[in-house]
């Protein structure tokens, strides 16, 4: 037993027990992370040898509570029993020893959100998720929603289930590419899994393909089961779709692990280990169960593949946000197979934590075997400089200090990092389409201060060592985004305007303004208001928008650093007038033209206009389904105005009307 005086022991565990209740809090409620898995598993087997030590639990402490606090608005249900985690080891002759003579089942555990359903008379009456264990959370209507699960099955009697509601790799990675807003992306499956079954609206759920993998049976009226086997076959036979799962002894067990292993890359649903249980139900009840954990089942988490490398350099880039975080960068190693050179250490607290320095030996692993992370410090420098001001902006940074956690700020409101909306604007197909900057890299670019203003886009070759050292950005990236940059230094006059992101000033205003100027940009810049007003389509408000863009002296400085990196088309367009004096509205799908915008600058281009929606001055309502009941169909023929085709507009225009 350690000599500490039992007063310290037990002012160490208070402080362990509000630094994992906080990490808890982070990580169940608010999708973030305030320090790494390898951190918090340190933590927590401390807090539980002081526990062991002292005798004493403290209210609180994450090795007598289970899950996240219910604070949503969904109604609240208190189970029947309470709902136990599973004590866990990394050590499969652990597994071997605790599996004795036994038969086990060896199954993933998948990490999503536990939940319990309920079928009675063959239908699904309630679903609850497990919540803090004792307490739950009613989402029967969401689970209705779930893309696998059965409605009605055929067992009448009551049944009473458990399982994880999940989101596999792919979904995950469609959801998050549907969302504009980075900021708005989800850190991970299980993340977006629990903020989608948690939802007040079901019609959200809907849309998020979650699925239900069952992996446990509770009860079900009149049938009895002497196998965890048979039940999962029972399930299977009931339409349910069981988690994969594996009969094992302790003569058999290591291989298994070891197949389960080789395949977690391929293994499209987040898993984060496996679950090792009894196989015979009425031996595993009689062990009975602990404070926490039931003692018929076991998780088992990978052991981590360990490297030593040293620090080079702490890289802080920042957000959206305003938040600049830190990230470790050091001598390259393998770790599960692929090279890793760098790893998040999400916040100062966390950096000072690791006492980390420029130089220091230290240890990384992949969670999960996964995400890089650093693992421990060897040297302990803890010499690594804060930032003293923003690596984007230059202004200077603030600390930040919310129940203990030290994060670094950037508080100008100017900084690019925080406009990531105008660049996302200025590369976009219609403005200056750079082809290969998504969101997310220019997000890491601005962040690592490679981007500060528009100019710099066509000048990232300087950064060619820094941008193919990023994440998912090899050579091959690098090149082809060479290429998409010089083909965009070849823009028009109209495209330029579009892609200051001015308000008021959109794609058709741009090319109004663009061909009154005889597209020629000098003119463009010298428009005053009188004359922008003057142009039909441009009201006072968009007038004024432009004048006060054109009149910024910030504004004016970085169009002359942006200018003498483009080439200007100031040839203007010659404007046919096959279709001039009529006026076209364009709806439903298309099939020779690559969306309606290409369709609409056709018929621009042939001296007609395109309005957006159906009235007396419309001439044509452009749909191939001219005979479906949509509200502009049903609008042109109470109004008269003709419908036609895709094929009659492609003729007029190649062959006049």
């Amino acid at each position: 037993m350690s000599s500490k005086p039992k007063e310290q022991k037990l002012a160490r565990q208070r402080e362990l027990t509000e630094k994992l209740r906080q990490a808890a809090r982070a990580y169940y409620q608010e999708s973030r992370e305030i320090m790494t898995n390898q951190q918090y598993d340190d933590l927590y087997d401390e807090l539980k040898a002081l526990e062991e030590e002292t005798g004493i639990t403290l209210a609180g402490s994450p090795t007598v509570t289970v899950g996240y606090e219910v604070l949503s608005e969904l109604a609240k249900e208190t189970h029947p029993e309470r709902m136990l985690s599973l004590d866990k080891t990394k050590d499969p002759d652990q597994l071997v020893s605790w599996l004795g003579a036994q038969e086990g089942i060896l199954s993933w555990k998948l990490d999503g959100l536990t939940i319990v359903l309920t079928y009675r008379d063959g239908r699904l009456l309630k679903a609850v998720t497990r919540g803090n264990g004792q307490v739950g959370e009613v989402v029967t209507s969401n689970a209705r929603t779930f893309i696998n699960l059965p409605q009605t099955i055929d067992f009448k009697g009551e049944l009473v289930l458990r399982g994880e509601a999940v989101i596999s790799y792919a979904d995950f990675a469609r959801i998050n590419e549907e969302i504009a807003d980075e900021s708005s992306k989800y850190k991970n499956p299980r993340n977006l899994c629990s903020g989608s079954v948690r939802q007040l609206s079901s019609e959200i759920t809907a849309g998020r393909s979650v699925r239900f993998m069952a992996f446990g049976l509770v009860s079900a009226a009149g049938e009895e089961f002497a196998l965890r086997s048979e039940q999962l076959d029972w399930l299977a036979a009931r339409g349910f779709e069981v988690v994969e799962h594996t009969k094992v002894s302790a003569a058999t067990i290591k291989k298994a692990i070891a197949d389960y292993e080789a395949r977690i890359e391929e293994n499209p649903l987040p898993s984060d280990g496996l679950v090792l249980i009894l196989n015979d139900i009425a031996y595993g009840r009689s062990l009975g169960t602990t404070a926490k954990f039931p003692r018929d089942s076991i998780a088992f988490k990978w052991k981590d593949e360990v490297r030593q490398t040293v620090l080079r350099e702490i890289e802080w880039s920042a957000s959206r946000t305003g938040l600049i975080n830190p990230i470790a960068v050091f001598d390259p190693v393998e770790l599960e197979g692929t090279t890793v050179s760098r790893a998040s250490v999400h916040n100062v607290s966390v950096m000072r934590e690791l006492k980390l320095g420029l130089g220091d030996q230290i240890s990384v692993y992949k969670a999960n075997m996964i995400i890089p992370q650093i693992r421990e410090n060897f040297t302990q420098s803890n010499d690594a400089p804060v930032p003293a001001v923003c690596p984007v902006c230059g202004q200077a940074t603030r600390l930040d200090n919310e129940n203990g956690v030290e994060t670094l700020v950037c508080p100008n409101p100017d900084c690019q990092a925080k406009q990531i909306k105008s660049f996302t604007l200025f590369v976009s197909r219609d403005a200056l389409n750079i082809d290969g900057l998504s969101e997310m890299t220019l997000e890491k670019l601005i962040g690592r201060g490679l981007v500060r203003e528009p100019a710099d886009l066509f000048r990232l070759d300087r950064f060619k060592e820094e941008i193919t050292a990023m994440e998912g950005f090899g050579e091959k990236s690098f090149e082809n985004l060479k290429k998409s940059i010089e083909k965009a230094r070849h823009t028009t006059p109209e495209r330029l305007l579009y892609s200051l992101g001015i308000a008021g000033i959109g794609k058709a205003n741009a090319r109004l303004i663009a061909r009154h100027c005889h597209n020629s940009w000098q003119a463009i810049q010298e428009l005053g208001f009188t004359e922008l007003t003057a142009i039909d389509g441009i009201g006072e408000v968009m007038a004024e928008s432009f004048c006060a863009y054109f009149a910024d002296e910030k504004n004016r400085r970085l169009l002359a650093a942006l200018l003498p990196q483009l080439s200007l088309d100031e040839s203007e367009e010659e404007s046919g007038s096959t279709l001039a004096g009529l006026t076209f509205v364009i709806t439903g799908s298309l099939e020779h033209y690559e969306n309606r915008d290409a369709l609409k600058e056709q018929i621009e281009k042939a001296g007609g206009k395109v309005a957006g929606s159906v009235s007396s001055k419309t001439s044509y309502l452009i749909n191939n389904d001219t005979a479906s009941a949509s509200t502009k169909n049903k609008k042109a023929k109470e109004l008269g105005v003709p419908i036609i085709d895709e094929a009659v507009i492609t003729d007029w225009l190649q062959n006049g009307r």
